[in-house]
């Protein structure tokens, strides 16, 4: 009986030694980080960028050691920017791969269907570059790491009145989230300010020909014209504008920020003023690193999107050293304390606000010699928090 017993407590004693020697090895393999970013369709360009910029962050951070000493892993899918394959990705990140963490790369409709999925599986998750309102408004584990839309908006509406000293301004506008949500946000701070809005236009996604639209806008004959879209819809944009003889200012956004652009436009880019985060001529250290090695590792330059999806990587990789630990809780009690962040390409993070929108400057870049350089930043926090 007594041997027995002794072979039941041998028994039992090398089940819980296995067991912890199997929690060791999981405590000390790759930290996974979910990735969604639209590599085919439409948005490639931008999801290709993402992706490859967030992948950097990776390799950058496991040549350093890691985080708690342990390599990053990020797995990551192709959405097409659809929000379906977002939603159905989401739950395969969390159900099938165990991620501790998502990053969406992708568009505002596919980020939005993603973070009910993370926000139900208390899991934190970061919109890159997405800025639709709502996507924040999930719950207390979505984040932002861009800009948001009506954020932006208001810094366009500012660059037009202070920094340009516009009196009038015509509005042309992408009909999807996208464009609508920076629209407003430009609409009520114009209001504000005093700037009278002389036409009004709205365009769909895809579109190619806007000599009609440019027709009207310089019959209303305004001081600036502040237009949204992607940088496809931004090049046919210019690019006829110019052809047409619209003098006005055309103020582009974060859509505009792209080689492409400036690529496909050509000498019509010359001038073309835009908000956004990524300041290509500034001295923070990690701007600096993430331009060089972007161009290094892929042969083309960088964009505001993929500085976004680098940068999302690194408040991730941030708060799991903070939190000592990748229990999701911690993760994103560490994001939402984080203050004055400097080790972004698009930064410096100032700090979370209460509904978990990033504040940190604003920036304005303009296009001479076929590249993006510095114009203004915003940095006054009653302008770049958001409402």
């Amino acid at each position: 009986m007594r041997n027995k017993t002794l072979l039941i407590v041998l028994v039992l004693l090398a089940v819980a030694l296995a067991a912890t020697a199997c929690g060791g090895a999981s405590d000390s393999g790759p930290i996974k980080i979910g990735f969604i970013s639209p590599t085919t369709g439409f948005a490639a360009a931008d999801g290709t960028s993402a992706l490859q910029s967030a992948q950097l962050a990776v390799k950058m951070i496991n040549a350093d050691g890691g985080v708690l000493g342990r390599q990053l892993e990020l797995v990551y899918y192709d959405d097409s920017a659809k929000p379906d394959q977002a939603s159905s990705l989401a739950r395969k990140l969390i159900e099938q791969d165990k991620v501790v963490a998502g990053i969406s790369g992708s568009y505002s409709g596919a980020t939005r269907a993603a973070a009910p999925i993370f926000q139900e599986a208390n899991l934190p998750m970061l919109a890159a570059y997405a800025i639709h309102p709502e996507i924040t408004a999930t719950g207390d584990k979505i984040f932002r790491v861009g800009t948001l839309a009506g954020v932006e908006g208001r810094v366009g509406a500012e660059l037009a009145a202070t920094v340009l000293k516009a009196k009038t301004v015509a509005i042309l506008t992408i009909d999807n989230d996208f464009g609508v949500s920076l629209t407003e946000g430009f609409k009520a701070r114009a209001a504000e300010l005093g700037l009278e809005i002389v036409a009004e236009e709205k365009y769909p996604l895809g579109e190619t020909e806007f000599r009609p639209i440019v027709g009207k806008l310089k019959a209303a004959n305004p001081d600036v014209v502040y237009a949204t879209g992607y940088y496809n819809e931004a090049a046919n944009f210019v690019s006829q504008a110019k052809d047409e003889g619209l003098t006005a200012q055309i103020i582009g956004q974060e859509g505009y920020d792209s080689p492409k652009f400036v690529e496909l436009a050509g000498p019509a880019s010359e001038g073309v003023i835009i908000t956004t985060d990524l300041n290509r001529d500034s001295d923070n250290a990690m701007t600096k690193k993430f331009l060089t090695q972007y161009k290094a590792e892929y042969g083309e330059d960088a964009d505001m999107v993929g500085a976004s999806a680098f940068d999302a990587v690194q408040v991730l990789a941030y708060a799991i050293k903070t939190a000592g630990s990748t229990d999701p809780a911690k993760i994103t009690a560490a994001i939402a304390g984080l203050k004055n962040f400097a080790d972004v390409a698009s930064g410096p993070f100032v700090k979370y606000t209460a509904g978990r929108e990033v504040v940190r400057p604003v920036g304005a870049q303009v296009v001479k010699d076929g590249a993006f350089h510095f114009f203004h930043e915003f940095d006054d926090e009653a302008l770049i928090t958001a409402q």
